[in-house]
């Protein structure tokens, strides 16, 4: 049994199983545990008790001396990587107050403006760089799992659309409405967690509770439209992450939705109403657990390339499906958007024709429509 720890308590209770001369944290051939960015310096005696054989420590902070210990009686330790401006062994999902921190010296100097610059720099694609966000995003991955562990992920649904959809157009009061309708009906939204409709989508869901308040919040948002910088129309990310930082404090819904974003396309922040964040380094593992885990449905508002890139990917898996498993759902809204501005509709009938996908793709005109389409699916 492989067994994860990343806690404090967590260790405690293994380190008491493990006291006895029968009992270890690793036995045999046993996949051992990983101890995972955890603060060690008070257990000492522990350490040296217990038997630790194909244990793996990531990132925990150790007492002096005792990492070579560790190392000399069969341990694994990665240890803590300097000049990284984040935690490569992070144990929990991000937030958006951690994100933005320092948000009120500008955006700039926040964790999430200050790790994309990073990314741009040679030292990201060094060895220690490559090694620092592979662990990072492998940390991420597991926090996510354990928070939709208790999830059917028949109820999780994604929302996919595109990042211009300004707030305070119709497009963005739209995804906001179809959130709250998801959520207020018991499915869990998940999003790219970026701006535009994304935004909206979590929004919606986590002031699905109070048609009132998810008005007043729409209202103050569209004060402040646009993300991109005031010489392409916009307002800039500092006042764009002000404002909803605002709302979070003037009506502080708190239904889950979850946002998973990436530093791939670090020119979109992350929004903040999601209640729970998964920002990746890796576009192409981001996408891939987006769209497996959003098996209630797949609803596609009006996008770019970026949303098409899902299209495609979910179409894939549902192509090849295995007999006998049930395809995810895909409700492309928006007719004359996917027939003729991007036709993406008629490649996807395509390929399902004669398949069993062919039955779970749906094309709308209406969030209205595609609201009917995953009910009456579930």
């Amino acid at each position: 049994m492989h067994v994860e720890i990343d806690s404090p308590e967590e260790f405690d209770a293994w380190v008491s199983r493990g006291r006895s001369p029968e009992r270890s944290l690793v036995r045999g051939r046993q996949p051992g545990v990983a101890v995972q960015g955890i603060d060690l310096t008070d257990r000492l005696d522990d350490l040296q008790r217990v038997d630790v054989r194909g244990a793996i420590f990531l990132g925990c902070t150790l007492p002096e001396g005792a990492e070579d210990a560790l190392q000399a009686r069969g341990a694994l330790v990665f240890p803590q990587l300097p000049d990284i401006p984040f935690n490569p062994y992070r144990n929990e999902l991000h937030t958006a107050s951690e994100l933005y921190r320092d948000l009120g010296r500008g955006y700039e100097h926040t964790p999430d403006a200050l790790i994309y610059a990073w990314t741009r720099t040679a030292a990201a694609s060094s060895l220690r760089g490559s090694l620092a966000h592979t662990l990072h995003d492998h940390a991420v991955t597991d926090a996510l799992d354990e928070l939709v562990e208790e999830v059917n992920t028949d109820l999780c649904v994604g929302i996919m659309g595109g990042h211009a959809a300004e707030r305070g157009s119709e497009t963005y009061r739209q995804a906001a409405n179809l959130g709250a309708r998801l959520a207020g009906s018991g499915r869990v939204v998940m999003t790219g967690g970026g701006p535009g409709a994304m935004e909206a989508a979590n929004l919606g869901a986590r002031l699905h509770r109070d048609p009132a308040e998810l008005g007043r919040a729409l209202g103050m948002l569209a004060e402040v439209p646009r993300f991109t910088p005031p010489e392409q129309g916009g307002q800039g990310i500092t006042a764009w992450a002000r404002r909803a930082m605002d709302v979070l404090e003037r009506i502080p819904g708190q239904d889950p939705s979850i946002g998973i974003p990436t530093w791939f396309y670090g020119h979109e922040p992350p929004n903040v109403f999601a209640t729970h964040i998964a920002k990746y380094f890796s576009n192409a593992i981001r996408e891939d657990i987006l769209l497996r885990l959003c098996r209630g449905g797949i609803i596609y508002l009006t996008g770019a390339a970026g949303t098409v890139q899902e299209v495609f990917q979910a179409a894939t898996g549902n192509y090849y499906i295995a007999e006998g498993v049930r395809p995810t759902p895909m409700v492309l809204v928006g007719v004359e958007h996917w027939t003729q501005r991007i036709p993406a509709w008629p490649l996807l009938q395509a390929l399902g024709r004669d398949r069993a996908m062919g039955g779970h793709i749906h094309l709308v005109d209406s969030v209205e429509e595609a609201w009917q389409v995953i009910d009456g699916q579930a």
